[in-house]
């Protein structure tokens, strides 16, 4: 028997989630991915294979700082904003198998601080 390693582990779970969660082009699905370095975010329209909005660490440069969970936070708001600008209201949230701590959650409460419905 062999012992999975963190990111196999997350992956696993990550798929188990996307089995039951789809979005769709009125209900994007906001994607989370999480590195050492920083926080990604997308909107995704899984009916017609696009992303809708994206904001990352790297585009608030400057504006964040401070610990990356504030930088996460800025993250969220800055992806509600990008998603408004699309017409965009209401999403799924994807937390990507990571636990809905830290940095993720930030990042959620940054995009409903902005006006997501979630």
């Amino acid at each position: 028997m062999t012992v999975m390693t963190k990111r196999e582990a997350r992956l696993r779970r990550h798929r188990r989630v996307r089995a039951k969660v789809s979005g769709t082009a009125e209900r994007p699905r906001l994607l989370v991915f999480r590195s050492n370095r920083g926080i990604f975010a997308q909107l995704i329209d899984d009916a017609g294979g696009r992303t809708v909005a994206s904001a990352s660490w790297t585009s608030i440069a400057g504006t964040a700082s401070g610990s990356k969970t504030e930088q996460a936070r800025e993250v969220g708001k800055t992806l509600a904003a990008t998603a408004k600008k699309a017409g965009v209201e209401r999403v799924v949230f994807d937390r990507g198998g990571y636990l809905y701590h830290g940095r993720v959650k930030a990042l959620a409460e940054g995009a409903r601080e902005g006006g997501l419905q979630f």
